[in-house]
């Protein structure tokens, strides 16, 4: 619990807002005991100042001061007498200092002085001001107010701080769980679904946050990484089925016919040389999976290598229309080729053939006897483009990127690497292939060279 999240970040919150406030705390104080100090000393030198002018005009008067009266008013201000030479004394009883107190001369100089005093064992902030008999300096009147007092209204704005900060200890520390509650709760979801993905769970969910926060952005990102695990998944699932199969169904029919042609069971030269021919195309077959499959690792790894030379694109256009007219008559399909262009490029010709020719393969597996396959060359803007257009079921739009993904296929047959291959040769060579296609409109896909 102690090393939770949960609890960390309310602690963090918690000693963030203690430290804040302590330091507000203490200037606060501080900025009070200056105020308060300034305060004092205005009070004490306002005081003084009537206080001198009482015992003026008391002594040209010959009349006594009110001193209880005096000191009474004053609200439990001291008064104390300095004199000025031996034998300078007031009309009444005033407790005198030492002389040594303060500078005499000095005061008669600045007119007042703030001095700190002690007396019995007590501390006194006070304010002397002079006393003058007409022109002639009879002593010092000091006003001294107890630093206790002083104290005592600091003490009691810390007991109010105290009381606040106490208060808003609490409200922080509920504040700072809500919070930390907040930002943890969707964090241990995620921890929680991330073992479930460890342990090989794909399918987890986790709440739909609408928010635009650092934490609904990780758990969107979370979610759709864990449908491209799942995706992936399916992927190496569907990969091991289809070349298991695609290995198994040439393998089988190898093995069915040499064992014939061993056990002697053919015995007619025409039909030894019929089942030679099968296990030549079997093994053909085998050998364009295995090459499909390592065209692939390479062009992932980066180590496809790319020739360059001098490519007609009209002849080899041509020569992958040729590959196919055979079937195309067979199932009675409307086979065109469309030259709008000539054009001679600089580039790896056994590669674009290739690229071809997966498309036109595409095309043939999806379209239906009877219906119809267009090859096209054209350049235009500096740019060569094949286009492969066919009548064919069409694809979804949700599909249109999945179909270039290797061992995915939307009937489960075959190896799905012919596309994956093909848009991944085209990147290699500088080009692309762009997809134009509709549920029920057929298909349409351009590769675009660079001229």
């Amino acid at each position: 619990m102690l090393g939770s999240l949960r609890f960390r970040l309310a602690a963090l919150f918690l000693v963030g807002i203690l430290l804040a406030g302590l330091i507000a705390s203490l200037i606060s104080i501080r900025f009070f005991q200056s105020y308060n100090h300034a305060r004092a000393v205005d009070e004490l030198r306002s005081e003084s100042v009537g206080i001198v002018k009482l015992y003026a005009n008391s002594a040209a008067t010959q009349e006594k001061v009110p001193y209880a009266e005096l000191v009474r008013a004053l609200g439990g201000d001291h008064i104390y007498w300095v004199p000025a030479f031996p034998g300078s004394e007031l009309l009444q009883p005033i407790i005198p200092l030492r002389k040594s107190t303060l500078d005499i001369n000095q005061i008669n100089k600045t007119g007042f002085t703030t001095l700190d005093i002690s007396l019995k064992g007590r501390s006194y902030l006070a304010v002397a001001q002079p006393l003058k008999l007409g022109n002639n300096l009879f002593g010092a009147l000091v006003v001294a107010k107890p630093t206790s007092q002083l104290r005592s209204r600091s003490v009691t704005l810390v007991e109010r701080l105290g009381l606040a900060f106490g208060g808003g200890i609490i409200v922080a520390g509920l504040l700072g769980l809500y919070l930390s509650r907040r930002i943890t709760e969707p964090l241990r979801k995620l921890s929680k679904a991330a073992d479930e993905v460890a342990a090989g769970h794909y399918g987890v969910e986790l709440p739909e946050s609408s928010g635009s926060d650092e934490i609904s952005h990780l758990s969107a990102r979370f979610t759709d990484m864990a449908a491209k695990l799942a995706e992936s998944e399916q992927l190496s699932r569907n990969f091991l089925m289809s070349v298991s199969h695609e290995l198994r169904t040439p393998l089988t029919a190898i093995r069915g016919h040499v064992s014939a042609l061993r056990e002697g069971v053919i015995d007619d030269p025409s039909m030894r040389e019929a089942s030679l021919g099968v296990i030549g195309e079997e093994a053909l077959r085998l050998e364009r999976l295995v090459g499909d499959v390592l065209d692939l690792a390479k062009l992932d790894a980066h180590r496809f290598t790319v020739l360059q030379e001098e490519v007609d694109m009209e002849r080899l256009s041509e020569r992958a229309y040729a590959a196919f007219g055979e079937e195309a008559r067979r199932r009675e399909i409307d086979y065109r080729l469309d030259l709008r262009a000539k054009p001679v490029i600089v580039t790896d010709g056994d590669r674009v053939l290739q690229i071809i020719v997966n498309l036109l393969s595409n095309a043939f597996r999806w379209t239906p006897e009877g219906g119809r396959i267009e090859l096209a060359l054209s350049a235009e803007n500096g740019s060569v483009s094949v286009a492969v257009a066919d009548t064919g079921p069409g694809i979804e739009a949700a599909e249109r990127d999945r179909i270039f993904r290797p061992f995915w296929s939307r009937d489960g047959g075959g190896t799905g690497l012919g596309l994956a291959i093909a848009r991944e040769l085209a990147v290699a060579l500088g080009g692309q292939i762009v997809l134009d296609s509709g549920p029920e409109q057929g298909s349409r896909f351009v590769l675009l060279l660079p001229g």
